[in-house]
């Protein structure tokens, strides 16, 4: 999944670790996430996307195959 979470947190000058604490996961959490190597919960999603006042789907692309 590609996410634009990086650049939302940078744009609001924060930190991993400040995000983290925002939203009530670990750093390591936030960081997987940016990373692409961790997929968020969707309770996780909708946190950060209220969080940011934005939607998931503008935090988030499933990448999926159209059939």
């Amino acid at each position: 999944m590609k996410t634009a979470l990086r650049t939302y947190r940078e744009e609001a000058g924060l930190s991993q670790g400040a995000l983290a604490d925002r939203v009530g996961v670990t750093r390591q959490t936030i960081n997987a996430i940016e990373r692409d190597r961790y997929d968020p919960s969707l309770e996780l999603a909708f946190k950060l996307a209220r969080y940011f006042e934005t939607r998931i789907e503008d935090l988030f692309d499933p990448e999926l195959d159209e059939a």
